[in-house]
């Protein structure tokens, strides 16, 4: 693998945060598979991909995702990042993260994402 993964991670992240449906799927392979806690069973293909990500973004208040760690694996990376969630009422709430990323090339080939609420973003 000859990409940097932190520098991959880091931009991919800027994706998620600006709600970038187009520009996150140029991450993903065409026949990728996701799972997070609202598609466990996985979502197959760019197209199933996309429709769910509009959607997601369409029904969730902003949020910012911050890169925290990555570790490289045989053929990609776990990535931990942390989130803050900012409620229509002013009020925020923060998440930590962990992708789980295969990559096929310098693309994404398998995304499983795993999440938990926090009380705070470590420094």
């Amino acid at each position: 693998m000859s990409i940097d993964i932190e520098d991959f991670n880091a931009r991919w992240l800027a994706k998620w945060s600006e709600k970038d449906v187009a520009g996150l799927l140029k991450f993903y392979s065409a026949d990728t598979v996701y799972r997070d806690p609202q598609a466990p069973d996985g979502l197959k293909g760019e197209e199933a991909l996309g429709a769910y990500l509009k959607q997601l973004f369409d029904s969730t208040p902003p949020i910012h995702y911050a890169p925290h760690e990555t570790w490289k694996t045989a053929n990609g990376f776990c990535g931990r990042w942390y989130a803050t969630i900012s409620m229509p009422d002013g009020t925020k709430s923060l998440m930590r993260g962990f992708d789980l990323v295969v990559l096929e090339g310098n693309r994404i080939k398998l995304n499983e994402v795993y999440v938990h609420n926090v009380a705070r973003i470590p420094d």
